[in-house]
């Protein structure tokens, strides 16, 4: 059976939405990730090697920053390019609460 999307429907699932980016955000490796690939273009291993974390846990949390949208991932070869997502920025904004979004 079928739901019909309704207001509520699109409202419950901007929240998650938000709160899956807010999410991301709220883990200090994670922003140190998004600190580090800011404007440019990062290969998995050179993350690797200024985050000093296991492969594994950097692998998490880089799924983590996918999921929400905020990085991408290209593949080279057997590596992985990560950048920061081109909407970002408005996705961040976005997930903020109404009043916190505007600046007047």
């Amino acid at each position: 059976m079928l739901q019909s999307m309704t207001s509520k429907n699109l409202e419950s699932t901007d929240l998650e939405t938000r709160a899956k980016v807010l999410s991301a955000l709220g883990d200090p490796i994670r922003l140190r990730i998004l600190d580090d690939i800011a404007g440019c273009t990062q290969c998995v291993c050179d993350i690797q090697e200024k985050l000093d974390i296991a492969p594994n846990l950097l692998s998490y949390h880089l799924r983590i920053l996918r999921e929400a949208g905020l990085v991408t991932a290209t593949r080279r070869g057997r590596w992985m390019d990560y950048t920061m997502a081109e909407d970002a920025a408005a996705l961040i904004a976005g997930a903020l609460p109404a009043r916190l979004r505007s600046t007047s």
